[in-house]
């Protein structure tokens, strides 16, 4: 065979994202996620913590049933710090459907909420 003849069968190194199966998530997040939302639990969440954010400074934060949420993770799985919530959040998939993050990973931490609500 010559030289630059040969015709490659590799598949492409990236896959993007959409392509990729999703999970059906925890059970027990799953069915948590679905009573939270029937009782508007996030609604209520902003109704009460709006006297801590201000209408326009910096960039969006994240909403507070998202930092709720983590709380609960933290509470359910016996994580006693802050550190160790964002380890799990950032690890499992199941934990991040049901807080509400992307499958990409994020930088924000959930220190800046501990900072708010004092």
């Amino acid at each position: 065979m010559a030289i630059g003849k040969r015709k490659s069968d590799q598949t492409p190194l990236w896959v993007p994202t959409t392509d990729l199966p999703v999970s059906p998530g925890h059970p027990f997040y799953t069915k948590l996620n679905a009573v939270l939302d029937e009782a508007g639990f996030d609604r209520f969440a902003e109704a009460e913590c709006q006297q801590f954010y201000a209408p326009v400074m910096g960039r969006p934060s994240s909403p507070p049933g998202r930092y709720f949420r983590l709380l609960l993770v933290g509470y359910f799985e016996g994580l006693d710090s802050e550190r160790g919530i964002a380890w799990r959040a950032a690890d499992s998939l199941a934990v991040r459907s049901f807080v509400g993050l992307s499958r990409r990973r994020q930088r924000r931490t959930i220190r800046p909420f501990r900072g708010r609500a004092g």
